[in-house]
C-alpha cells in the first residue's frame, strides 16, 4: 500500500466520520436544527452511521482504520507496518480537522443563532460537582470534541481504555482484509454497529471518544475557528482522549497477540 494511498484514504474517511458525527453532534443541540433534542440514541447511531460511511469510502483505498488507536492495534497485531503508523496518524488528523471544519460550514447559522439566542460569555466557568469543581468547557466545544460529566481523571481515562479496547479487539478479530491492511466490507459493517454499541453503554462518562483523532483534530479547529463567544477548547482534558484510546489499543493488541495469534 502506498503513503498516496494511506493519505488519501485515510483522509478523505475520517472527514467523512467526524462530518456525519460532529453533524449529528451539531444537529441535536442546535434549537434552530430540526433534529434538536433528538437524544443520546440519535448521537450514538449518527457517530455509528458515520464510522460506516467514512470506513466504505476507504476500505478499498487505505484500509479504513480513521483513527491512530485501530492503526496502533493493526501494529501490534503485524497487520500494519510500523513504518506506516506516522503516515496513517497524520492523515486521521488532518481528515478529523477537514470534517469539523465542514461541520461548522453546514451548521454556521446555527452556530450564530445558538451563541446569540443563549447569551453565552466568552471562556469557561466554574461549576461545582458531587466532587471538585469544574472548569467548563466552551458552550460549543460538544460539537467537536468529548468532556466528561463528571471530571475524574482516574474514571475518565479508565472509561476511554475500555471502550476503546472493546473497538480494537473487535477489529482484530473479524473482518481483516486478507493483506491485513485493514477492515473488508463485512467487518465495515460489524465495526460500525460495535461503534453504536459503545456509544450506548459506554459513551455515557466522557462521551466515548475511543479515537484520538476524532477528538484531538476538531479541538484544534475549534481553538482557531473565528466563533465569538465560543469559549474555551478545554486542552487540560485532552490528554485523555488521547491516551485512553491509545492505551487501549495496546492492550487490545497485546492479547490478540497472545490470544489469537
Amino acid at each position: 500500500m502506498s503513503t498516496s494511498d494511506i493519505l488519501l484514504g485515510e483522509v478523505l474517511g475520517t472527514a467523512v466520520l467526524v462530518l456525519l458525527g460532529g453533524g449529528v453532534c451539531a444537529a441535536v443541540n442546535f434549537k434552530r436544527s430540526k433534529a434538536y433534542g433528538a437524544g443520546w440514541n440519535a448521537i450514538a447511531f449518527g457517530w455509528g452511521l458515520g464510522v460506516l460511511t467514512g470506513a466504505y469510502i476507504a476500505a478499498g483505498v487505505s484500509g479504513a482504520h480513521l483513527n491512530p488507536a485501530v492503526t496502533l492495534g493493526l501494529a501490534i497485531q503485524g497487520g500494519v507496518a510500523w513504518t506506516d503508523v506516522p503516515v496513517y496518524i497524520a492523515a486521521e488528523i488532518v481528515g478529523a480537522m477537514i470534517g469539523a471544519f465542514l461541520v461548522w460550514i453546514a451548521y454556521y447559522g446555527q452556530f450564530r443563532s445558538h451563541l446569540a439566542e443563549t447569551g453565552v460569555q466568552a471562556g469557561p466557568v466554574d461549576r461545582d460537582t458531587a466532587e471538585v469543581p469544574v472548569r467548563k468547557a466552551g458552550p460549543l466545544l460538544g460539537v467537536f470534541s468529548t468532556g466528561p460529566e463528571i471530571r475524574n481523571s482516574v474514571q475518565n481515562l479508565s472509561t476511554e481504555i475500555i471502550a476503546t479496547f472493546v473497538l480494537v479487539i473487535a477489529v482484530l478479530t473479524q473482518g481483516l482484509n486478507n493483506d491485513g491492511d485493514g477492515l473488508g466490507n463485512l467487518g465495515v459493517l460489524i465495526t460500525a454497529l460495535v461503534v453504536i454499541g459503545i456509544g450506548l453503554s459506554l459513551g455515557g462518562p466522557t462521551g466515548y471518544a475511543i479515537n484520538p483523532a476524532r477528538d484531538l483534530g476538531p479541538r484544534i479547529v475549534h481553538t482557531l475557528l473565528p466563533i465569538k463567544g465560543k469559549g474555551g477548547s478545554d486542552w487540560g482534558y485532552v490528554w485523555v482522549p488521547i491516551t485512553g484510546p491509545l492505551i487501549g489499543a495496546a492492550l487490545a493488541g497485546g492479547l490478540y497477540t497472545v490470544a489469537f495469534a
